[in-house]
């Protein structure tokens, strides 16, 4: 007499798990769920096309974007920390951080994961390159603002 395959109690032993799993909400198991969208508060000018520009490419990336229409930048910038050598067109402010003018999505994620003890990230003047402005060609830095050590690079693009 031939042994019984171990294989159907194997495939049902795993079959059991993973629906066990889920429903116990194992995300391990069977991948997590995408996390809430971080929101972006940003104030712009009335008369900068641009800034739209990188609100959409936020969006884009998967953040929440508020968008506070002011005529008045300077304020919040002064407000928020911004250093006059660093500003530009828009200032945002993300779970705390300064984020001034068109910083990269992924310079936003990375920020946000590492934690730095910076104020916030500015991409001074207006970067060609950089998004919501989609002229290629124009190399520039981001740079991270606040930190007791003072200004560094925080990415170059």
């Amino acid at each position: 007499m031939k042994p019984k395959s171990k294989k159907p109690l194997i495939g049902a032993l795993v079959g059991a798990a993973l629906v066990g799993g889920a429903l116990l909400g194992a995300p391990a198991l069977l991948g997590s769920a995408p996390a809430a969208a971080q929101e972006v508060e940003v104030w712009k000018s009335p008369y900068c096309g641009c800034c739209e520009g990188w609100v959409n490419h936020m969006q884009s990336a998967g953040f929440s974007v508020k968008v506070h229409t002011v005529e008045d930048v300077d304020a919040i910038k002064a407000a928020k920390g911004v250093p006059d050598n660093l500003v530009s067109c828009h200032t945002a402010v993300v779970d705390g951080y300064a984020i001034e003018g068109h910083v990269p999505a992924s310079d936003v994620r990375r920020l946000l994961t590492e934690r730095p003890k910076v104020k916030g990230l500015s991409a001074p003047g207006m970067p060609q390159s950089a998004p919501g402005m989609d002229m290629p060609g124009q190399a520039y830095d981001v740079i991270a603002f606040g930190a007791p050590d003072g200004n560094t690079v925080y990415a170059h693009h």
